[in-house]
């Protein structure tokens, strides 16, 4: 798969009482960017229930670059920025673009893959593997050994 991007939209309710975008939002929409890319490339929530598997996140930060408003037109993609070879572990970034070009935030994540039965840290199965190995890599994309 080469580059991912998806489509958004700013609701009334993502607004806070200044008519900024509410700093939770931009965590949510970062969330639907990856569970929509997991979703296309076949890593669906019946997969993930069957296989007893599930993404969850060390770290996630936002650094907020400019004002996104009701009305603009939103996109957000994903690249994955670091990884171990078997990608129990991996670090993905998002930008948020605004009105088509304006980069108005940079979303990073650190995370993994947890056994849903057994609560401990986990390999992904083999269709985890394919939809990791097809992820969109950052141009300073790096194995990591941790």
């Amino acid at each position: 798969m080469g580059a991912y991007s998806t489509k958004l939209e700013v609701r009334w309710s993502d607004l806070d009482p200044n008519s900024h975008v509410r700093p939770s939002v931009y965590y949510d929409w970062g969330a639907f960017c990856r569970m929509s890319f997991f979703t296309d490339a076949g890593l669906t929530l019946t997969v993930l229930t069957e296989n007893h598997i599930g993404p969850i996140l060390f770290r996630e930060e936002c650094v907020f670059r400019k004002e996104i408003l009701f009305g603009d037109t939103l996109s957000i993609n994903l690249e994955l920025v670091n990884a171990k070879k078997d990608f129990s572990r991996w670090s993905i970034q998002h930008t948020l673009f605004r009105n088509e070009d304006v980069p108005a935030a940079l979303i990073t994540i650190d995370g993994a893959w947890i056994d849903t039965v057994r609560r401990k840290l986990t390999i992904p199965p083999d269709i985890g593997l394919s939809v990791f190995e097809s992820m969109p890599r950052s141009q300073s994309f790096k194995w990591i050994n941790k």
